[in-house]
């Protein structure tokens, strides 16, 4: 079923022009037909409407990867589309908390200058160092990013770019979801945000699934100010699933400042 979704989903996104067919005017879907799609992946149209409603279930990575070239897909994208249709192991995780290497922690501490967070295979924050809790010290909703993005009332004013960071966290948290579809804090998350955030309904269907990359974000801090810092993501080894992120500031900027004031304000008692 969510390799039907999937296709049908980035069908829509991608345009006559973008697969490099004619477009006429008189085209009931904005994206490409499913005849379109098995032609340009060199299938039949009966056995790609198959893989579409879920009746044909195991295609040959040749399939996949024809299909990922007519879709146009990014390498995100393809990887996901890869592993929805069974070619990568997912995690078993239904019946496994998840616990934090105590090492990690003293990692974390260890830098007092970067704001740091540890996050679970479902974006929970797991653990974060001084200078992490205080630059989310906003945000009072929950201790799971995909929360607090679209509940919390802080966030549209916290993220310079709310709408390019909504956009990035829940692709994000699909290719997470799809590394871990036994884990029912999955399902638990999605049936919350789709009973209470239309905007996260608009995007979950969108069927955008990437992980997190080194990428720049702007904050508006309510003690500091405007803070604009690189983010660079590790997979954490001794616990498949989870992420170590952590942002810094260019030196000698007034992003840099804000962060050293910050972190003095977050090592003042108050």
């Amino acid at each position: 079923m969510a390799l039907g979704e999937f296709l049908r989903a980035r069908r829509d996104q991608v345009t006559p022009e973008q697969a490099g067919l004619p477009s006429t005017r008189r085209r009931r879907v904005a994206g490409l037909r499913r005849e379109e799609v098995a032609t340009l992946s060199g299938l039949s149209v009966d056995y790609y409407i198959r893989l579409e409603q879920g009746r044909e279930r195991h295609p040959s990575t040749q399939v996949l990867a024809a299909i990922a070239d007519a879709l146009r897909l990014d390498e995100d994208a393809h990887q996901h589309l890869f592993r929805i249709a069974g070619f990568t192991p997912a995690l078993r995780t239904a019946a496994r908390p998840e616990r934090v290497d105590p090492d990690l922690l003293q990692l974390m501490d260890g830098w007092p200058d970067n704001p740091t967070l540890l996050l679970g295979r479902t974006y929970d924050v797991l653990a974060r160092n001084r200078l992490g809790a205080a630059l989310w010290q906003p945000f009072g909703y929950s201790d799971n990013l995909l929360l607090n993005m679209f509940l919390d009332e802080a966030a549209p004013a916290f993220y310079r770019d709310w709408r390019a960071a909504a956009v990035n966290t829940v692709a994000g948290f699909r290719a997470a979801a799809a590394a871990a579809p036994d884990d029912p804090r999955v399902a638990e998350l999605v049936r919350q945000l789709r009973a209470s955030s239309p905007w996260f309904v608009e995007l979950w269907e969108r069927n955008e699934a990437r992980g997190k990359n080194a990428e720049v974000k702007t904050f508006v801090h309510p003690e500091v100010g405007e803070l604009t810092l690189r983010m660079q993501t590790f997979d954490v080894r001794s616990a498949p699933g989870q992420q170590l992120v952590v942002y810094h500031a260019e030196p000698g900027t007034a992003s840099a400042d804000a962060l050293a004031l910050l972190g003095t304000l977050a090592a003042t008692p108050r």
